[in-house]
């Protein structure tokens, strides 16, 4: 399979058309196997994956560390094709609580100092802070980052879950690849304000949640235990009314992808893939299986017809319950 390749805004560099978002493979979704993480991102590189994402908070560092790691372990040639993005900032505590974000100029590089260390690399691709420090502008963080590039150890500026005008002020400061946020069939709050604003000031978008943590892979059940360490046992869509609402749409979704022979996962991920030329889906594939069903979404072409009978069965804000809880929702400006 030939993965096509996209380009991070005007500023950015070229990457595959799927990027491997690898979160899960650490913290947040119940227990892991860390071969088989390790595995899966080798598998990426050589299916032509380029584009590896992570957080230096997730799972405090041991997801960078994973990717180090697994860089290490690969072939020369997939280790250099690969562009890896961070963010930074979340402040987290030794019982795995959050305490906010810290967008302070001396922060920004003490961050970059250890993921650096982490990943065993002298530079990282695309570097961004999580979400907005209410308590810096805007402008103090990028240009913490700017002053970064300008060293050598970061060569790409990118944001996570703002609004178009910090958006716009951002880039005043200094030039963004890409925004990261969540972008799927049953999270489509960035069309109204946010995607236009990318749009117009050539910066791409890196979309995370493409599946919406596995709700509309087609793989969850109403009757699933979830573990105490999986996020999405407090995530507002994953209980109760919501979650069987949420999964009638999924079964909806599921005639329409039978039809074309190909699975949910890769229906969802086709239609963002078909959102446009700026937008990188990433996929959080933990497992060898679930990636090659995700790269199967590169061979789902979805005509006019196809797209008309998707929004008749999951049209826009037809999603029940936040994407986050209330804490969480908190910190968004998107």
């Amino acid at each position: 399979m030939t993965i096509h390749t996209r380009t991070l805004g005007t500023t950015g560099p070229q990457v595959s058309a799927l990027g491997l978002g690898c979160m899960g493979m650490s913290a947040l979704y119940g227990d892991t196997d860390r071969a088989e993480s390790i595995a899966t991102i080798h598998a990426a590189l050589e299916a032509g994956v380029t584009l590896l994402d992570t957080g230096d908070f997730y799972g405090m560092g041991h997801n960078e560390l994973l990717i180090g790691e697994a860089l290490r372990a690969a072939p020369a040639a997939r280790r250099e094709q690969a562009l890896v993005s961070v963010k930074f900032g979340a402040l987290r505590d030794p019982d795995g609580g959050w305490s906010g974000y810290d967008g302070r100029p001396a922060a920004v590089k003490n961050f970059a100092a250890y993921s650096l260390q982490r990943l065993g690399v002298d530079h990282i691709d695309v570097y961004r802070i999580a979400r907005l420090d209410p308590a810096v502008p805007i402008e103090e963080t990028v240009g913490a980052i700017a002053e970064l590039v300008e060293k050598g150890y970061v060569r790409h500026i990118g944001l996570s879950e703002v609004g178009a005008e910090t958006i716009r002020r951002a880039a005043a400061t200094a030039p963004i690849s890409d925004l990261q946020i969540e972008y799927s069939l049953i999270s489509r709050g960035i069309e109204e304000e946010i995607l236009p604003t990318t749009r117009e000031l050539g910066i791409a978008v890196t979309a995370y949640g493409v599946l919406s943590r596995g709700l509309i892979s087609g793989h969850f059940t109403a009757d699933r235990q979830l573990a105490a360490n999986d996020f999405r046992a407090m995530s507002p869509r994953f209980q109760g009314d919501n979650l069987q609402h949420n999964l009638n749409l999924v079964e909806a979704l599921r005639k329409i992808a039978g039809q074309k022979g190909v699975s949910v996962a890769q229906i969802a991920i086709a239609w963002v893939l078909g959102r446009g030329e700026d937008i990188v889906p990433l996929v959080g594939a933990r497992t060898r299986e679930r990636l090659t069903e995700s790269l199967g979404a590169l061979r789902v072409t979805l005509d006019a017809a196809d797209l008309a009978a998707i929004e008749e069965a999951v049209p826009a804000d037809a999603a029940a319950g936040e994407r986050y809880p209330a804490a969480q929702m908190a910190h968004l400006e998107a």
